[in-house]
């Protein structure tokens, strides 16, 4: 646990960073996943609620399915280029049946802190939102966006 909290402004490229390492977008702690499914309910530094509105995790859905099938379809893209001009073969299906059913659950965890970090570009911290030192509190002025 810090003592000193950090400098509470966030430039989006770090948040995002943060995000792709599953760190709090935040201050940047880590450990925020209780087993690989099961986010915590709130940061463990800054007290941050990472569910910060109703149907906040949609976004997570989206980015989790791009991601996967941006894979497949880089892997389907490689494979008739490196068997090319032969048809590929049933190794090409076996790897893209592996990627379409691995990818999502092993991405999982990543696309809920990367999400997180990309609704704190869009919506900055209100006040109160997190603990004293990491963001505005109650009766403070709200923050500006992440520039």
């Amino acid at each position: 646990m810090r003592t000193v909290p950090p400098d509470p402004t966030i430039r989006p490229l770090q948040a995002l960073l943060r995000g792709c390492r599953k760190h709090c977008a935040v201050c940047n702690s880590g450990h925020l996943f209780t087993r690989w499914f099961t986010l915590a309910e709130r940061c463990p530094c800054c007290d941050l609620r990472f569910e910060r509105i109703e149907g906040h995790w949609t976004g997570d859905l989206g980015i989790n399915t791009i991601v996967s099938f941006g894979s497949l379809l880089l892997a389907l893209i490689a494979g008739f280029l490196l068997s090319w001009p032969e048809a590929p073969g049933v190794g090409l299906l076996v790897i893209a049946v592996a990627i379409a059913a691995f990818m999502p659950v092993l991405f999982f965890p990543f696309s809920k802190t990367i999400w997180l970090a990309i609704d704190l570009i869009m919506r900055p911290l209100e006040p109160g939102e997190v603990a004293r030192g990491y963001g505005p509190q109650r009766g403070e002025e709200p923050g500006r966006p992440l520039t």
